[in-house]
């Protein structure tokens, strides 16, 4: 978690973008006449993959630019090698922020390419994860709790329609540049948390 914290509070640097990605899913379901069993129905699920360039303002105010990606199953390494090689192909090195799952870590890159091209992408990378149970440090799950109540929270039928509703909530999104206000910090943890970090002091009050 302090690492994470850490990575917050650095200043912007062009050189050294910072990327946030997370992912979701969502099952398509078309309308029908007569009810049926939810298994007689139109059903596909699909992943969404968010994928956030943030740039740091005064007051921890972070300015996004946000891509959004529609794809079934996981392959996380296929955003790797897009945000190496393609969005971010001319960053000295890509401040990677992700979720603790194993097809977010360096290894997972071994497994979908040979064995120079993985080294390769691993090096293009400062890896960071957030710890388990606390995926919530991590902004791109936060965009996706907004996509999920302003635009997945209904009935989409096919592939097409979600494409459409995400790329009409995404621009508005850029457009308007809503912001993030980022505020908690590590001191902030160390005295908030339930159950304090070895060595840290809380005043409990009286």
């Amino acid at each position: 978690m302090e690492d994470v914290l850490e990575v917050y509070t650095r200043p912007h640097d062009p050189a050294r973008p910072l990327v946030y990605l997370d992912e979701t899913s969502k099952q398509l379901v078309a309308e029908t006449r007569t009810p049926l069993p939810l298994s007689a129905r139109t059903t596909s699920p699909l992943r969404l993959r968010i994928r956030a360039q943030l740039h740091r303002q005064p007051v921890h105010a972070i300015r996004p630019t946000r891509r959004l990606a529609t794809r079934q199953g996981h392959r996380a390494t296929h955003d790797h090698r897009l945000l190496s090689d393609l969005h971010f192909a001319e960053a000295e090195k890509i401040v990677l922020m992700q979720d603790n799952l194993n097809t977010h870590i360096p290894a997972s890159l071994y497994e979908a390419f040979t064995a120079s091209e993985a080294r390769r992408l691993v090096e293009r990378f400062e890896w960071h994860c957030t710890p388990k149970h606390g995926s919530w440090l991590n902004m791109a799950e936060s965009e996706l709790a907004i996509l999920s109540s302003q635009c997945l929270d209904r009935r989409i039928p096919d592939r097409r329609n979600l494409e459409r509703q995400v790329a009409a909530w995404l621009r508005d999104r850029n457009i308007y540049n809503v912001k993030a206000d980022w505020r908690f910090t590590a001191a902030d943890a160390r005295i908030k948390l339930k159950e304090p970090l070895p060595g840290t002091l809380v005043d409990l009050g009286h």
